[in-house]
């Protein structure tokens, strides 16, 4: 895939060291999407106690931000090619500057489907930053780094997914918003009143956002990053006449390690967006909300530590392999917080962070190994499947409505069932047998 850049061309013989600048420099931009992606986990709540919202009603918000990566994933793949990388990324981030900016006549209409509208508009701009910046991070080196640099590269995103949640806490959840019953109870102008108030809560937060992308976007602008060019695998190229959709679906690979994305980030932000509310529940932590959503630091707190220590670890180890170990472990975990409460309800839930760490940019890795030319579109397909993560959340929201939150983590726990097979049998490539 040929790919138009700004910065200087690099060698078409494969690359045998990574470019410390370039890969400092895209990883601030990991770092930026995680914040705003993360930040919803602390929205959601908000919204939800502002709106007089159900479990399902409130994951809506997670529901139409990962909706909006099957809608903008492939537009944004073309978008790397007619524009480049590092093109792409700077259209990223003014689109999520809007996005942010949006946040603010919502909160004055104290309207919910305005505040879907501008996460709609977040996760057009995030998407094109992933569809160029992961396989720009998977190919700045040599191959067989690839895991272990995006690890490093998600272990700063997962600093900015860490911080989002404390930084949310602080700004939004500022104040003990009122009971149900409380709420139902106000007069129409009392209630609009209160809505009003509590929904301005993210002015200020989202507008401060909006002015860091835009510093972000100009200096990325002026910032001399190297074209990278896929070199042509033709081995890997099993039927040249093959349209591109058809030729990828022949990497069985690649379509194991769609669904194993798709099941991975529904896992994990199902999981993010039910801690508040989960950790609020008298018989599990029985804390506020604000309380609750500091907590929730820890959640992706682990999550980085996780990253740094699985960016050495897969130098060491075979990528499916510690894939499946982790995902054991966090199916573990997630089963010992269902079967028990208080603290130890609590603690277990939070270290499942701990091993999702290495779950995305290892999935990600090993589904687009060996694509060749194709690496390009096989990106685009992967980061689509980040729809689990609005599928995923509202199907949980569905039990949690029925069953209560405390057993609807049975989803999350199937999710990292499959992970765990991907790791060990379905990452495997099998190469076509000649005639």
């Amino acid at each position: 895939m040929a790919v138009v850049s700004t910065g200087t061309p690099l060698s078409q013989t494969p690359v045998t060291r990574t470019n410390p600048g370039a890969m400092a420099m895209v990883t601030t931009l990991f770092f930026m999407w995680a914040f705003l992606t993360e930040l919803n986990d602390i929205l959601i709540p908000h919204l939800q106690s502002i709106f007089d919202l159900n479990y399902t009603q409130s994951m809506m918000v997670q529901f139409v931000f990962f909706t909006g990566y099957a809608i903008f994933a492939i537009p944004s793949g073309k978008l790397v090619e007619w524009i480049g990388y590092k093109r792409t990324m700077v259209l990223g981030l003014g689109i999520m500057a809007v996005g942010s900016l949006l946040m603010l006549p919502a909160a004055s209409a104290t309207s919910f489907n305005l505040f879907l509208g501008a996460e709609l508009v977040l996760a057009a701009g995030i998407t094109a930053l992933q569809v160029a910046a992961n396989p720009y991070v998977s190919i700045l080196g040599p191959p067989a780094t690839a895991s272990s640099r995006l690890n490093l590269t998600q272990a700063f995103n997962s600093l900015g997914a860490t911080i989002a949640p404390y930084f949310g806490s602080l700004v939004i959840l500022s104040a003990a918003p009122l009971t149900m019953q409380v709420l139902r109870g106000l007069s129409p102008q009392e209630r609009s009143a209160y809505q009003l108030h509590e929904a301005a809560t993210v002015k200020v937060p989202y507008m401060e956002i909006a002015v860091a992308l835009l510093v972000l976007a100009t200096v990325i602008w002026f910032f001399k990053l190297p074209e990278i060019t896929p070199e042509e695998d033709l081995s890997e190229v099993k039927d040249p006449t093959a349209s591109g959709l058809a030729r990828l679906m022949q990497h069985r690979h690649l379509v194991l390690g769609v669904i194993g994305i798709f099941v991975y980030v529904g896992a994990e932000v199902s999981i993010g967006s039910f801690l508040v509310k989960y950790f609020h529940q008298p018989e599990i932590g029985n804390m506020s909300e604000q309380s609750a959503g500091k907590l929730v630091t820890f959640y992706w707190g682990a999550m980085m530590i996780g990253r740094f220590v699985g960016a050495w670890l897969l130098q060491k180890m075979r990528p499916g392999l510690l894939l499946a170990i982790v995902a054991s472990g966090a199916l573990v975990l997630v089963a010992v917080s269902m079967l028990t409460l208080g603290h130890l309800a609590v603690n277990s839930i939070l270290l499942v962070g701990l091993f999702n760490s290495i779950m995305f940019p290892t999935i990600f890795t090993l589904a687009i190994a060996g694509l060749g030319p194709l690496t390009g579109k096989g990106s685009g397909l992967l980061i689509t499947a980040i729809v689990g993560g609005a599928v995923i959340p509202v199907v949980q929201g569905m039990i949690a409505d029925r069953v209560g939150i405390h057993h609807a983590f049975i989803l999350p726990l199937i999710c990292y069932l499959y992970i765990a097979y991907y790791g060990l049998v379905g990452s495997k490539i099998r190469h076509a047998v000649a005639a």
